[in-house]
């Protein structure tokens, strides 16, 4: 747990803000549901209640909000990401368990996380509805205003108290300039996008046509399918074959930039808030050392414990040299694994689209509904959770690390002990050599002695045909002994190989660090896999491409019939009412269908009136 100075952000030991951020986050809970009813307001809902319904008397007014698309939203994804990274600073509060709107039981301690999430979520909401609402006039004014409060909010807490204990100097800004970046392209979005709705309504520009079915990228993707691949395919660069090729047919969805670019700041303020710890700890130690030197001082350099004291000093003093020195590569060690699983998700799905499950394990390859639909839900979150822990497993483990290289190597130099520490690194290396080479020695005494020729010149190892039997039994008997102390370093070593791989790869939520089997107890890895499969099924482009190629077909069917009939209406004749049209229209429908009788409204009499008109109809 942090403590509480540090999970705030107000890092000032002498300075009082007038801005309380986390009852402002109350209170902003009043605009935020403001925003969220006007919207709804607006919104209207496809399908109308029946009269029995208490909802019918709203009409169809107050339709479901939607914040975004988590599955197929490829437009606007920089916007939505931005709207993600300006939550960060709440988010930190949450992951800290600094944010406690009520005081509850210990015991209840989850429910009182869901309430403080569930109050962060709704603070931030009108974001996110602005930015997907349809009625971007009026969604644009209320999200530049909201985004200019809480844009106005910060800076006055930043401008009012902008010095802390451990930073030092614009430790308030240190913490929230991220947020002030994002607030500021929101206030620059919305001002866009109000400038841009304001033109189509006063006609200077064309309304921009809905969202389609089928995005672009989807469709060229289909198109290089049916294309015939090329006999000779272009060069690639370094770049391309060892990191990353773009590919113009494939986009990431919204959730997965929002999910990286919150990662992003979440980090970057989860090392600030550590480096805070640091300080605050360093400065502890260095009062601690200076009682040591005290008493060192006041016995002369010939107490008892005084070689046990400056042994304690030396190991403080590399404990925190070690430490800061890590920061940087366990830093660029998760910014690596935060494209990385950008690379991974883009191969893994295309994969999926290709029908090849061969890289997932064989428990996962038809995963259940449910699960994949939660998954989804959890993914997004549960991955900036483990890039923050496993940034500090992966720091604590490079630091131990590097300790083990100071006491070592580094040392034993300073000490003038080099000579002895070279004599027992050698002795080391020689030892693990010549294990090794015995290793190697019977490798290639099987290979030699124990197995029949090629078959084929061509083949490009011997057959498993054992040869020279009598001498193979007699080497097995006689390394049997000598392989099972063989078998103890191997079983240490399997044990050291499995920790340093499985506290490396902590952070890699696309990678199960569980061995074969045993992938269910990965619930991170599960939450991918079910993710995968959500937008494999609602993001294929084969499969966007057919329901886009049904809908288009059917619409067109719809506007011949609507243009048969308006050419029908145009003939030469009697000029006919449109109500007159419409109930033609209606009694034909009818005669052709006569089971809609029954479902329609029923009014006083009309309805056997109905029935003896269609009866006469159908028999004449």
């Amino acid at each position: 747990m942090l403590p509480k100075t540090t999970r705030t952000g107000q890092l000032n030991g002498t300075c009082t803000s007038s801005v309380d951020m986390e009852l402002f986050l109350h209170y902003s809970l009043i605009p935020s549901l403001f925003i969220i009813l006007i919207l709804s307001f607006l919104q209207r809902r496809e399908h109308r209640r029946q009269r029995d319904d208490t909802s019918y008397l709203l009409g169809n007014r107050f339709g479901i909000i939607m914040p975004l698309d988590f599955v197929g939203t490829f437009s606007n994804r920089w916007s939505y990401g931005i709207a993600f990274g300006a939550t960060a600073n709440k988010v930190m509060f949450l992951f800290s368990e600094g944010y406690q709107p009520l005081q509850i039981p210990q015991w209840a301690q989850a429910f009182e996380l869901l309430i403080g999430g569930l109050e962060v979520g709704l603070s931030h909401f009108p974001f996110f509805a602005c930015l997907s609402s349809e009625f971007q006039l009026v969604s644009s004014t209320l999200g530049f205003c909201y985004s200019l409060i809480w844009f106005a909010v910060t800076i006055l807490q930043v401008s009012q108290c902008p010095h802390g204990q451990f930073v030092g100097k614009y430790e308030t800004l240190v913490f929230y300039w991220p947020s002030l970046l994002c607030l500021a392209f929101l206030l620059g979005r919305f001002l866009y996008m109000f400038v841009k709705a304001l033109r189509v309504h006063l006609g200077w520009e064309l309304q921009v046509e809905e969202k389609p079915v089928l995005e672009a990228h989807q469709a060229e993707h289909v198109k290089q399918l049916l294309r015939t691949p090329h006999s000779q395919e272009e060069k690639k660069s370094w770049f391309q074959t060892r990191i990353y090729e773009w590919d113009p047919c494939f986009q990431f969805p919204s959730r997965m930039i929002g999910t990286i670019v919150l990662a992003f700041i979440c980090l970057y303020l989860f090392i600030v808030i550590e480096f805070c710890m640091f300080v605050y700890v360093r400065d502890e130690l260095d009062m601690f050392e200076n009682k040591l030197e005290s008493y060192i001082t006041s016995v002369n350099h010939s107490g008892i414990l005084t070689p046990g004291i400056l042994q304690v000093k030396e190991l403080i003093s590399v404990t925190k040299g070690v430490w800061v020195a890590t920061i940087l590569p366990a830093s660029l060690t998760c910014v690596s694994y935060l494209f990385h699983i950008l690379v991974c998700y883009r191969k893994h799905i295309k994969r999926l689209w290709a029908g090849d499950k061969h890289f997932l394990p064989l428990r996962f390859h038809n995963p259940a509904s449910s699960e994949s639909v939660v998954a989804i839900a959890r993914y997004s979150g549960w991955q900036i959770a483990y890039i923050l822990w496993g940034y500090l497993i992966i720091h604590v483990v490079q630091s131990l690390c590097g300790m083990a290289i100071m006491y070592g190597l580094v040392l034993p130099i300073v000490h003038k002990q080099g000579l002895e520490m070279l004599r027992g690194l050698g002795i080391g290396i020689l030892t693990i050599s010549i294990v090794v080479g015995l290793m190697i020695l019977q490798m290639w005494i099987a290979a030699s002695f124990f197995l029949q020729p090629k078959l084929g010149t061509a083949d490009k190892q011997k057959p498993l045909a054992l040869n020279n039997r009598k001498a193979f039994h007699n080497f097995n008997y006689f390394l049997f002994f000598y392989n099972v102390l063989l078998g103890l370093g191997a079983c240490l070593s399997r044990l050291f190989i499995s920790c340093l791989l499985g506290t490396w790869l902590i952070a890699r939520i696309d990678r199960t660090i569980m061995q074969s089997g045993y992938e269910g107890a990965d619930m991170g890895f599960s939450a991918w896999i079910g993710m995968l499969y959500v937008d494999h099924y609602h993001t294929n482009p084969v499969l966007v491409s057919f329901c886009h190629i049904l809908i288009t077909d059917h619409r067109e069917r719809k506007l011949q019939q609507t243009t048969k009939y308006w050419c029908l209406n145009q003939l030469a004749g009697p000029r006919v009412s449109a109500r007159s049209r419409t109930r033609w229209l209606l009694l034909q429908t009818l005669i052709n269908n006569p089971r809609l009788v029954m479902l329609r409204k029923s009014k006083l009499g009309h309805s056997s009136q109905e029935s003896q008109i269609l009866m006469t109809c159908s028999e004449s």
